[in-house]
């Protein structure tokens, strides 16, 4: 992008300020930001205004107001399809390390407090022929659905808004009746939605109460999606099993109560980390940057 466009780079790295990010908006054509920089109708309209593509490095865009941006003529792209797989894995990373209560096992260790084998010691839970319950059909949770079939034989449970049909590779799936069907019946619970106001704390403190005793709570989706002082509670009180979560509301901030809570695996967004997908993605970005100052059609376009 150096080369060919002379871009500005974030050399440190970190999230962009409101006044840093509403400053780029007058200074340059396109903006590409990440999940941590956060793009309000206040910081979009700005007078002077010059931006007129943000290219998301990522697939989720609840953090830019894509109304704002139909209304001022800005398009939006992201980067889909890229990061399916690396997503998946770790959905099944964080699930495996809740049921297996791998978490509490390396902190109990890395304390000095392990006083070795017990029969009785971390005692977790199998994944073989469990009930894995996906909120969302979408590509990464149909490739979280295969990789738990065909590894552990786990019965694959599915809730989408409307009627879903398999794809080619897809594993043998039900797609539940309700919402509340999937939460009474599975006992991995993992979410595959967006974020923004239609789904925010979708997972409350009655969803959780739905649950199975002992189910195990999976997100790799959006931090907005779970009331986490509810899931915070619910781990307390020994209804659930486990929680796995890679997302937060806030980021870099964590709920408070999770960090203690019993059976809590927390990871800081790693999702799409692995160095294949990082750079999948912006080579997603620098096609559709191309495309728009050749005047071709956006490859991603979302707004």
């Amino acid at each position: 992008m150096q080369t060919r466009f002379g871009a500005t780079l974030n050399a440190n790295d970190t999230p962009m300020s409101a006044d840093t990010l509403a400053h780029a908006m007058t200074e340059y054509d396109v903006l590409c930001p990440t999940v941590g920089d956060p793009l309000p109708a206040g910081v979009l309209d700005v007078p002077g205004r010059r931006v007129r593509l943000i290219a998301n490095y990522g697939v989720g865009v609840d953090h830019i107001d894509l109304d704002a941006c139909r209304r001022l003529g800005i398009a939006v792209t992201n980067t889909p399809g890229v990061l399916t797989e690396a997503t998946a894995d770790l959905a099944i990373t964080l699930m495996l390390m809740a049921m297996r209560r791998a978490g509490e096992g390396e902190r109990e260790l890395r304390a000095g407090e392990w006083t070795g084998w017990r029969p009785t010691h971390l005692v977790g839970t199998a994944p073989q022929g469990k009930v894995l319950g996906l909120i969302g059909w979408g590509r990464i949770a149909r490739a979280m659905a295969r990789k738990a079939h065909d590894a552990f034989g786990m019965e694959i449970l599915f809730h989408a808004r409307r009627p879903m049909t398999p794809e080619a590779g897809d594993p043998p799936a039900v797609q539940a009746a309700s919402l509340d069907a999937l939460l009474g019946a599975a006992d991995v619970v993992s979410l595959h939605v967006p974020g923004g106001a239609d789904t925010r704390h979708l997972i409350d403190a009655a969803a959780l109460a739905r649950m199975k005793q002992g189910a195990f709570l999976i997100n790799t989706a959006r931090g907005s999606v779970v009331d986490h002082a509810a899931l915070a509670g619910a781990l307390r009180s020994g209804h659930l099993g486990g929680a796995g979560l890679d997302v937060f509301p806030a980021e870099p901030a964590i709920p408070e109560g999770l960090a203690d809570a019993p059976g809590a695996v927390l990871l800081p967004h790693l999702g799409s980390a692995t160095r294949e997908t990082r750079e999948a993605m912006g080579r997603k970005a620098l096609a559709n940057v191309a495309a728009w100052l050749a005047g071709q059609d956006l490859p991603d376009r979302v707004a």
